[in-house]
């Protein structure tokens, strides 16, 4: 059988916390799409006919997928704080920056020399992904990760 005492524990109100924190960023980017979405909504002629359309559909699905990739990212962050031993905010900075380099700046540079995409839209994607990593490390080292803090 099974079992998942491999992977770190983590303080479950962390894991909310940082999936606050991570949605919360993640929404400042999708609110063009969700004020659009909220638009067409008043538009609409009744509640229901909205509720039926396509738009309400795909807002729900952005946020529902957000909200949980929030929770996987807070975990995942959250496990290698407590796996690395990080107690600093300087050692969080750091591992936030390399989960940055690891995950994000591989579609920066991508995005700025192979698909050459405006230079505004780049920096605020990546603004973003970094408020996502360092800042999610830094968030949850501050609020604590750690379910037994004297192991």
């Amino acid at each position: 059988m099974a079992t998942l005492h491999y992977l770190p524990p983590v303080k479950p109100s962390a894991i909310a916390m940082g999936t606050i924190f991570n949605h919360a960023v993640s929404l400042a980017v999708l609110a063009p799409v969700f004020g659009d979405t909220y638009n067409r909504a008043q538009a609409a002629n009744s509640k229901e006919e909205f509720f039926k359309s396509k738009e309400a559909a795909s807002a729900a699905a952005a946020w529902g997928t957000s909200v949980v990739g929030s929770a996987v990212q807070s975990y995942g962050v959250g496990a290698l704080i407590n796996a690395t031993g990080t107690l600093s905010y300087k050692g969080a900075a750091y591992l936030g920056s390399l989960i940055f380099m690891a995950s994000s700046a591989p579609g920066v540079i991508s995005q700025v020399f192979t698909e050459r995409r405006p230079m505004d839209t780049v920096a605020v994607g990546a603004l973003a992904r970094v408020f996502e990593t360092v800042g999610l490390s830094l968030f949850l080292t501050w609020w604590g990760t750690r379910t037994n803090p004297f192991d």
